[in-house]
């Protein structure tokens, strides 16, 4: 949004889009049902925003003839010092383009961007903190605030009504490359069901397939069979993109100098920031974006390596069952910092190939000590913020029935993956508790170490989070002790 200056009138614009790499601005050709990776052509993306963008005025600096005294030191030979509105107008000379930066009469020590457009004059207060903005984007020089508000005043004039009706005819769902590709993709991405995402999708023995954009990787791993469908939405963020590049969701130019529009961090999906509120919570998370195991999102991980769960909690669970049941002090016992620390380097850096063997560390309690800071790392806890509050509430209930009723609808509240990942945890904390003449570690006690580890409160509250322990180490003993009966 760009700020209109106290002492002026004039229009407010704002800056909106982003766009995908072009590859084609011609109609789309169709391949047939024949036709391979290698020769898929993209489909029509629109042009019109585009030629807009490329007809929109260039920015024409005013120099002032004189040295002004007080000029401040992030600001050229464009600033003419304490001038009126009239006395900026004359200067622009009505020549569409031109701009000059004055200090505001009625207001000294403010500054204000004159920008002649639409055959008037338009006066934004201008800020700078290291970079120069009028709203929302950060510029490092004038000419490229300048340049960006003419492109976004003139596609915004000349196509308002078309911006306001781009997201009506989405190729999201409808494009036609993918659905050409889909058969033809899913059947290689089949053929290693039991590899990892990244070995599906970028192997270098599919060279056609590292081509194909995350629409169409999206489009076939909806129908790969081992595909684990949990639904996730997408993680957008504001991305500058250089050189042209169109919607996803939309087909059309994203314009602009800077922030033209929203990436996804998880899949790569560039659309308008207006169309990413359309897009729905569709994301294939691709593996080269995911940096790292622990702290990363719990969903997003397991669709990045097309796994039920994450694969920290099967390969430790599966170690501590095979070697560790018996352990005394099983969860309880804490492992050395350092090695557990060591565990989680060698997640983050060789995911499902790292060796957390008895020969590497023969110590269970390391192992344990990963699982539970895997569980603490994570940004949403596997029993979410959303359904923490439910959770309290439910163990507050004192008839033990109607209480094992409320847990049963909470847990149905969770998001798939999260669903999952405490089914199988509560599975594998029942068989501990079995062991409990050995290990010590009956329900109550787990209860105590995992409450805090797998639910915390929205708001990070001392008092609060004092106030809950009970009723957190109440709902894991109650999820471990009927883990058959509420999953």
């Amino acid at each position: 949004m760009w700020l209109l200056d106290m002492d002026s009138g004039g229009s407010s614009m704002e800056a909106t889009g982003r766009t995908l790499e072009r590859r084609d601005v011609g109609e789309p050709t169709r391949a047939g049902g024949a036709g391979d990776a290698e020769e898929y052509q993209p489909p029509i993306w629109k042009s019109y925003l585009y030629q807009l963008q490329q007809e929109a005025p260039r920015p024409k600096r005013i120099i002032c003839p004189r040295e002004v005294e007080n000029r401040p030191k992030y600001y050229g030979r464009e600033f003419h010092g304490i001038i009126s509105r009239e006395q900026a107008d004359e200067l622009l000379g009505g020549t569409e383009g031109a701009y000059i930066l004055r200090e505001s009469q009625r207001q000294p020590g403010c500054y204000t961007l004159a920008l002649r457009f639409g055959n008037q004059t338009l006066n934004y207060r201008l800020f700078y903190d290291g970079k120069h903005f009028v709203g929302e984007k950060r510029f490092e020089s004038i000419h490229d605030l300048v340049t960006d508000g003419l492109i976004t005043l003139y596609i915004e004039t000349k196509a308002s009504e078309y911006i306001s009706k781009m997201t009506t005819n989405p190729i999201y769902e409808h494009i036609g490359y993918a659905t050409l590709l889909r058969e033809k993709v899913s059947r290689r991405l089949s053929r290693s069901k039991n590899e990892s995402r990244k070995t599906s999708v970028t192997s270098e023995e599919h060279p056609a397939v590292e081509k194909i954009s995350s629409l169409v990787r999206r489009a076939a791993l909806t129908q790969n069979d081992n595909h684990c469908n949990y639904e996730k939405t997408h993680n957008f963020k504001v991305h500058t993109f250089r050189g042209p590049h169109w919607c996803e969701y939309c087909a059309n130019f994203m314009w602009g100098l800077i922030a033209q529009g929203v990436r996804c961090s998880d899949c790569g999906l560039n659309v308008h920031k207006q169309c990413s509120k359309h897009v729905p919570n569709d994301c294939q998370p691709d593996l080269k974006r995911i940096k790292k195991v622990y702290c990363c999102d719990l969903t997003t991980l397991v669709k990045a390596h097309n796994t039920q769960r994450p694969m920290v909690v099967d390969m430790c669970i599966r170690e501590i069952e095979g070697r560790g049941l018996k352990s005394e002090g099983l969860y309880r016992v804490s492992g050395f910092t350092e090695h557990i620390e060591d565990v989680k380097m060698a997640f983050d850096r060789d995911g499902e190939k790292a060796d957390i063997s008895a020969h590497i560390y023969p110590d269970i309690n390391i192992i344990t000590g990963a699982l539970k800071l895997y569980f603490r790392d994570l940004p949403i806890p596997v029993i979410t913020y959303d359904t923490y509050a439910k959770f309290i509430d439910a163990a507050k209930i004192s008839n033990p029935d109607e209480r094992l009723e409320a847990v049963h609808e909470v847990l149905l509240l969770l998001p798939p993956a999260h669903y999952e990942t405490l089914r199988y945890l509560m599975i594998h904390l029942k068989k501990v508790t079995l062991n409990e003449k050995e290990n010590f570690m009956n329900a109550e006690n787990l209860g105590i170490v995992f409450g805090p580890t797998l639910m915390r409160p929205p708001e990070e509250s001392t008092l609060a989070t004092l106030n809950d322990m009970r009723y957190q180490k109440l709902i894991i003993q109650i999820l471990i002790e009927n883990e058959d009966v509420l999953f």
